[in-house]
């Protein structure tokens, strides 16, 4: 038996699942952030470029100032950025130049585990992508081998990747990142000795989703097999399309003979916080979720449930989920079976998306996905089908993706948008919209503190204080009373 570390979702994976990546801000950040340094976690996941810029999109934040407050709290728990390649909050794929300043104020601002995960499987990407980061001062780097199902994607396939990663000095440990929550025990007992075989002393960690109720069986049986860590959420930020609950997890494998070195009362005390956060708040939180084969096909993660049911809502098009989840198995054979996580994940909602509502499958294509097929995103697995491919090289557009030459080079990036900027500031102006930074520097510094027993009654107060038409209000709940009078 065995000594298995645990790594803390809730922030960012368990956000994106269930709260579609807009459930916490600075505040409900920073007033948790003790006793997660406390619990002992090996790593907390804590951001992306995505969520990075979701602060500053819906919440007027800096997230910058997010980054170094919590790391000022957090001095022994690592905190983590997840990359998935050449990407920095947009869509456009950046320079190694413009991903190394990145990776560089990252590290400066406090992030010190940079987990990287090539939406192709591409090791070698990895191992470049790693040998930056290294140099722009990351302590901790942890490579990815992207899980999922396909006639392409078996163990061989794994165990050459994890080989790959492994022989590099800048890459210190690897996890099988399952974010469709797919990986079942029996698969593991043949994945998970594969890898092993091949990495060495370096550690494997496993990172899946409950989506359709195999995650937490697949992390007992991978605790039996040798891997170091497991990836959970907490509380009401755990279960349904999120990663395992901890407090079940550490249960769990402490009854079949392993322990879990955490302080119990900080674990409790996270997990009460977030089911508190979500219950004042009106988030969902997640439940134990049935079995349902058709995610072996369409594969679609957990992070991109929540998202993809809230451009639907937008749309006004909830009706048409599951047509969208089903042709969306379509589509990824069609494209080469691509792996279904960011950003690929966005390309096939949306093409399945435009396959449904369109008068033809395929009459509409966006530039993202010709971009992917004319491989602007790395070297595909496997080559598109002969037929789309087709529609793709005939489209108007596709001609004019090729030529493009991408980002600009930094040197006239900066010249362009301000020499005399910080870096943290350059970085979220080369890559958002001018009026969004505009609005988040007139927001002001973030609050630093929230108190979700409160939460509810405050949140009534600022609606009652913001209208002219009551004379009176009283309210009264426990011991609290309050009464306003004109």
């Amino acid at each position: 038996m065995a000594n298995i570390e645990i790594v803390e979702t809730s922030l960012r994976d368990g956000n994106q699942c269930l709260w579609g990546a807009t459930g916490v801000d600075t505040a409900k950040t920073l007033t948790i952030a003790p006793a997660m340094e406390r619990a002992g976690y090996r790593a907390i996941d804590f951001t992306t470029s995505t969520h990075m810029g979701v602060a500053v999109r819906y919440k007027q934040e800096d997230p910058w100032e997010r980054i170094r407050e919590m790391a000022r709290i957090c001095r022994t728990t690592p905190l983590q950025f997840l990359s998935t390649g050449f990407r920095f909050i947009s869509w456009e794929t950046a320079t190694p130049e413009f991903m190394e300043l990145a990776f560089r104020t990252l590290a400066t601002n406090g992030i010190r585990r940079f987990a990287l995960a090539d939406p192709m499987n591409d090791a070698a990407s990895n191992v470049e992508v790693a040998k930056m980061v290294k140099r722009a001062g990351g302590d901790q780097v942890v490579g990815a081998l992207v899980y999922t199902i396909s006639p392409i994607h078996d163990d061989a396939h794994y165990a050459k990747a994890a080989r790959v990663m492994a022989q590099s000095p800048d890459i210190d440990a690897l996890y099988i990142k399952d974010p469709g929550g797919l990986l079942s025990p029996k698969r593991a007992a043949t994945l998970i000795p594969a890898i092993l075989a091949e990495i060495g002393e370096k550690p494997l960690e496993l990172h899946n989703h409950c989506t359709i109720g195999l995650a937490e069986p697949a992390c007992l049986e991978a605790a039996d097999l040798g891997i170091a860590a497991v990836q959970c959420a907490s509380g009401g930020a755990a279960d349904g399309t999120s990663n395992p609950p901890i407090g079940r997890m550490i249960k769990n494998l402490r009854s079949l003979g392993h322990t879990v070195d955490v302080d119990d009362e900080a674990v409790e005390e996270v997990a009460s916080y977030f089911t508190r956060l979500a219950e004042a708040e009106g988030y969902p939180t997640g439940a134990p979720l049935p079995f349902d084969a058709a995610y072996f096909r369409h594969n679609l993660p957990g992070g991109m449930v929540g998202t993809m049911r809230r451009h639907l809502a937008d749309q006004n098009a909830a009706h048409l989920e599951a047509a969208v989840i089903e042709e969306m198995g379509r589509v990824r054979e069609e494209l080469g079976w691509v792996i279904v996580m960011t950003p690929f994940a966005q390309m096939l909602q949306t093409q399945a998306m435009l396959n449904v509502t369109g008068k033809e499958r395929w009459s509409i294509i966006p530039d993202e996905v010709i971009r992917f097929a004319i491989g602007k995103f790395g070297r595909p697995t496997q080559p598109v089908d002969p037929q789309v491919m087709d529609r793709i090289m005939a489209h108007p557009r596709t001609k004019q993706l090729k030529a493009e030459t991408g980002m600009t080079d930094l040197k006239t990036l900066r010249s362009r948008i301000g020499e005399r900027l910080s870096d943290e500031e350059f970085l979220l102006r080369a890559t958002m919209p001018e009026g969004q930074i505009e609005a988040m520097r007139k927001a002001g510094p973030a609050p630093r503190h929230y108190d979700p027993d409160t939460a509810p009654v405050m949140r009534l107060l600022r609606d009652v204080m913001a209208r002219n038409d009551l004379a009176d209000f009283a309210f009264e709940k426990d011991d609290l009373k309050i009464r306003l009078s004109a």
